[in-house]
């Protein structure tokens, strides 16, 4: 499917650059866990080019046409590119979802912010739930109730990286918290990227953010039962390894400013072992009724989009995404209008 020097480079990518993932994905089989690599790799392109590029708007219009071709089956000649096209054709994988993470970087490239909680939910479900959902394709899950946990969990671990990241996030004047928390804890975002400090109420925000995130954890575990028996190791230990970042963070009484939560290659083994013990009790414990709760709502249409199951009926880009693309390539070429 994959040809085996883009696969191997994939992989390269992965064990540098996004060290949690990759300690889970060791638990795959590898029928999802080369794919999942291969997925992961051109994510984490599309971020990096993103996040760390001099031009985000250029970097999120260069995406899109990566997508295009990549959907033509002519993708552009790089080894994370032509992976993913294989992606595209082998599982046939709905177009909504790649257009939903290009949509939150779009996002990221327009400086948002977000009003409230559910704001930041949505900037997670395209982020991280989306690749959640690209998760379930590759495994050829298209049950909606999985995608939702799917989804929840996508979430979870958006928010763990946001609350671990605020004094990062702050020093590169981005702010993804709720601005409504901010305000109620008296600060601006202006306010805060002049002097952001690890006060009792910016403490108090890193620890409901948490709580938030714990919830969906623990909600995400009644889907993994739905999974391929093989896959299931690898999604807990992806559970278990992102909110032992959580953890950290309450080791250090939720102080995401002075210092960056992280965790040690100790630990990952240990959360590895336990993910082996949980997914083998799947196979003898009862189906867990919050399987069956609804999907957040900011997470729905990934949800229809994946369940569908065919590439086919996403027609393009939903209107939104559209306007945002629209919005970057006029200031694209306003910026490059006054450059002249």
């Amino acid at each position: 499917m994959i040809a085996p020097a883009d696969m191997a480079h994939c992989r390269a990518v992965i064990r540098t650059g996004s060290l949690s993932f990759h300690a889970a994905s060791r638990l795959l089989p590898a029928s999802v866990r080369d794919p999942a690599l291969a997925l992961y790799a051109f994510c984490r392109l599309a971020d990096d080019e993103v996040d760390e590029g001099g031009n985000k708007t250029r970097a999120v219009l260069d995406l899109q046409q990566r997508l295009d071709l990549a959907y033509a089956g002519t993708p552009r000649n790089a080894p994370e590119d032509r992976a993913f096209a294989a992606i595209i054709e082998e599982f046939d994988m709905p177009r909504a979802l790649p257009d939903a993470l290009l949509e939150g970087l779009a996002w990221d490239a327009d400086e948002r912010m977000y009003d409230d909680l559910s704001g930041v939910i949505s900037y997670s479900a395209r982020v991280a739930s989306a690749v959640g959902a690209m998760m379930c394709v590759l495994m050829r899950v298209r049950d909606a109730d999985a995608l939702a946990r799917a989804c929840d969990l996508g979430v979870a671990m958006q928010l763990t990286n946001i609350a671990r990241d605020v004094g990062e996030d702050a020093a590169a004047r981005r702010l993804y918290l709720p601005l409504d928390w901010l305000a109620d804890a008296g600060k601006t975002p202006e306010g805060f990227f002049a002097a952001p400090h690890a006060d009792a109420e910016t403490r108090a925000i890193v620890r409901r953010l948490l709580a938030q995130a714990q919830r969906l954890y623990l909600r995400s575990e009644a889907g993994i039962a739905a999974l391929p028996r093989s896959a299931r190791s690898g999604i807990f230990a992806a559970r278990f390894i992102y909110a032992g970042i959580s953890k950290e963070i309450r080791k250090q009484k939720f102080d995401s400013i002075t210092t960056r939560a992280h965790t040690s290659k100790m630990q990952k083994i240990g959360w590895l072992a336990q993910a082996g013990m949980r997914a083998a009790a799947t196979t003898v414990t009862p189906r867990s009724p919050v399987i069956f709760a609804p999907a957040l709502p900011e997470v729905q249409f990934l949800v229809d989009a994946a369940a569908d199951g065919t590439r086919s009926a996403q027609h393009g880009r939903a209107a939104a995404l559209i306007d945002v693309l629209a919005q970057l390539r006029a200031r694209d070429e306003t910026t490059g209008i006054a450059a002249e």
